[in-house]
């Protein structure tokens, strides 16, 4: 009778430790997913278009080129912005214009519904510095937010 019942334990153990082991397969399976297809979305060439020409519009510091890139609700600051505020304005009072260019030359990783900079973005809650957001609207990539994080944010 003892030796059926150490049995049974021993055998509920062994299956118990398969189903843990696969279980944290799947996991793994799942985040190498996730690491695919964020790699595939950096490396797609409408992505990699959108980035080329948006470094350059930065370059430049082209206004025009810039807002077509930008979202309607592009995110730059995380107060309200007084009346007459601009994205271009708060760039050049806060000397924020290198610091994008910095960012935007960071390798981009899918980050939710977004594709972000830089990749610690993606992976440590307690980021800080600044980061950029790009996202696909309509079929197109478009430049969502440029912000630091809040606490070091200029006020």
């Amino acid at each position: 009778m003892s030796c059926r019942t150490f049995a049974c334990l021993a055998l509920t153990l062994v299956l118990a430790g398969c189903a843990a082991e696969k279980e944290k397969q799947k996991k793994k399976d799942v985040a190498e997913k996730k690491q695919e297809q964020s790699q595939k979305v950096a490396e797609d060439p409408a992505f990699m278009a959108f980035l080329g020409r948006l470094r350059i519009a930065l370059a430049n510091k082209d206004h025009a080129a810039l807002t077509s890139m930008m979202t309607a609700d592009f995110g730059y600051r995380w107060d309200t912005p007084p009346v007459g505020d601009d994205v271009f304005t708060y760039w050049d009072l806060n000397e924020s214009w290198p610091l994008l260019g910095k960012v935007l030359r960071e390798k981009f990783v899918a980050h939710g519904s977004y594709m972000v900079a830089p990749a610690a973005v993606a992976t440590d809650p307690a980021f800080h510095g600044f980061r950029a957001g790009m996202r696909m609207l309509n079929g197109s990539w478009k430049f969502a937010y440029f912000v630091p994080s809040e606490s070091t944010a200029p006020q």
